[in-house]
């Protein structure tokens, strides 16, 4: 019988559960049994993905047992969909990684533009309207905000629109997809910000180590 905690990884936007590998081996390591989630991030809608987490409980999980939910980008957001739609689960703690809580800017832009991009990810999560989690539950939420990544492009012209001076432009960090500022979550049990950009939050080893310390002990190493 396995008697290791739990944690669910649930990845983001145009990925698969392979890419969360790098990271389920630290948890593992730490003593985690992990199992990643895959879903078709563009194809089906938000409810649904939230929907496979907990049919795969169903299937492989004891409901009274506590688990552990990992998620990068999109898939923090499907963890919320979740905590609110599947509340008979024991959540332990929650971590998300680049997870545009307040709405993406780079997926508007995306959704307006290149609406194949993004489809069916859009409303009710990268929108900004997906439910935020309920009270009692420990969230940690880190951000990254070294601006290398395939949202640059976007966001780039974003601060051309609407931030006109250098310092204007300074002020709005971004890990390459995601602004520093809509990753912030109000109700978050602790935040960290890390100069990691965002696909690297998944395999960077000190983004790893921090998951691992948040899940232990319910806030970041610092």
């Amino acid at each position: 019988m396995n008697t290791k905690p739990v944690a669910l990884l649930i990845h983001g936007l145009h990925m698969h559960g392979r890419y969360m590998y790098a990271l389920s081996k630290h948890l593992e390591q730490a003593g985690f049994a992990t199992h990643a989630i895959s879903y078709k991030s563009v194809h089906e809608p938000i409810a649904t993905h939230s929907r496979k987490i907990h049919e795969y409980l169903l299937n492989h999980h004891n409901v009274n047992t506590p688990i552990h939910l990992v998620g990068h980008s999109l898939g923090g957001l499907v963890i919320r969909h979740f905590l609110v739609n599947y509340p008979q689960w024991q959540i332990a703690r929650c971590v998300t990684l680049g997870t545009p809580h307040q709405g993406s800017i780079c997926a508007n832009y995306a959704n307006r533009l290149l609406p194949p991009l993004v489809r069916k990810a859009y409303p009710d999560a990268l929108d900004g309207t997906c439910p935020l989690p309920p009270d009692g539950v420990e969230f940690g939420v880190i951000a990254g905000n070294r601006p290398i990544g395939l949202g640059l492009p976007l966001l780039s012209w974003h601060n051309f629109r609407h931030f006109r001076t250098p310092d204007e432009r300074k002020n709005r960090p971004h890990d390459g997809t995601v602004y520093v500022f809509e990753s912030i979550l109000p109700n978050a049990t602790d935040y960290l910000l890390l100069p990691v950009n965002h696909t690297g939050l998944i395999f960077d080893k000190n983004v790893a180590g921090q998951v691992v310390h948040f899940l232990h002990f319910g806030q970041f190493a610092r």
